[in-house]
């Protein structure tokens, strides 16, 4: 297989595929050991009433009597069937119990996307560009300190602001989604978990931008470019800023896979209807099914994205 050391691009990415698989497989046995440390799903689902008769038939009906490796060989042969079992709790299918959240917790992240990533990028080259000066001090300092914030701080300080003390009623400072609708429904009640998120995140990217676009003003091409006459905005457009957003694409896979993971908390502040919410109330119902899912899901997509960041810096 000495073509994959030496095939080029597809060589490249079919190396990183399979650590990609490998990765997920060694997440499946992570997932699986944690979950069988919740404890008993049978005790925990008929109670400490329940009599050893009923919990042995439960055990029977989750295929809980098995060694566990069998319990393991089982529930990865049903998620490479793409059934990820059914929910204890919900008594229905984890596909469709985590179906309407999933949406939900999708719209979030690709609306906290759609506004960092540009925003990030944006504010980075700016104070690249007017280094040491008033936008790259003050700029600089506030995103130092917005990195150093947690997610649920962030959420509480927007909710003092926007939602009770300062302009009481101004946002929603929850956003529950009712069963049956969709967060499109009421635009208003996503504002606030959206900014959270843009703020947690925007730091990071913009400050990695800042350094990446420093270096590249200083080099040879961007100062000839200078020399020929061009505009300012014409060399940051098309000679600096193509060059410096490279290595910013790892940072930014980053930060969209812990947008995956990390709303978790800002879905429970909020209240929204969400992945979050769904693990909570799946570990604290010993709703392994659901926190087996939801575990490998933002593995998953841990893996995907930074394989995708992997190919566009190629």
């Amino acid at each position: 297989m000495s073509w994959l050391r030496h095939g080029g691009i597809p060589a490249f990415v079919v190396r990183r595929l399979l650590l990609g698989l490998l990765v997920l497989f060694l997440v499946s046995i992570l997932v699986f050991v944690a979950t069988q440390l919740l404890g008993d799903p049978a005790r925990a689902i008929l109670g400490r009433d329940a009599t050893p008769s009923s919990i042995a038939k439960l055990h029977r009906d989750l295929n809980l009597d098995q060694s566990p490796v069998g319990q393991y060989l089982n529930w990865v042969s049903g998620l490479l069937h793409g059934d990820f079992g059914t929910s204890l709790a919900s008594k229905e299918p984890v596909s469709e119990f985590l179906g309407p959240r999933l949406v939900n917790s999708a719209v979030l992240v690709f609306l906290a996307a759609v506004i960092s990533i540009p925003l990030s990028i944006a504010i980075g080259s700016w104070a690249a560009l007017k280094r040491e000066k008033a936008f790259d001090t003050i700029s600089s300092n506030l995103m130092l300190v917005l990195a150093a914030l947690p997610e649920f701080v962030v959420a509480v300080l927007l909710v003092i602001v926007f939602a009770t003390t300062v302009f009481p009623g101004l946002l929603p400072a929850i956003s529950p989604i009712q069963p049956g609708e969709r967060p499109w429904n009421d635009p208003k009640e996503l504002i606030l978990p959206t900014a959270t998120l843009v703020i947690v995140v925007s730091p990071y990217v913009a400050r990695i931008m800042r350094a990446s676009m420093v270096e590249v003003l200083e080099s040879d091409y961007v100062e000839m470019a200078r020399l020929k006459g061009m505009p300012e905005r014409t060399v940051l457009v098309r000679h600096a800023l193509p060059n410096a957003i490279g290595p910013v694409f790892q940072v930014i896979a980053i930060n969209l896979a812990y947008l995956a993971g990390g709303i978790v908390i800002i879905e429970y502040v909020f209240n929204y209807s969400g992945i979050g919410s769904a693990l909570q109330d799946a570990v604290v119902n010993h709703d392994v099914p659901v926190v087996q899912a939801l575990a490998m899901l933002i593995a998953a997509v841990y893996v995907v994205v930074n394989l995708l960041a992997d190919v566009a810096t190629i």
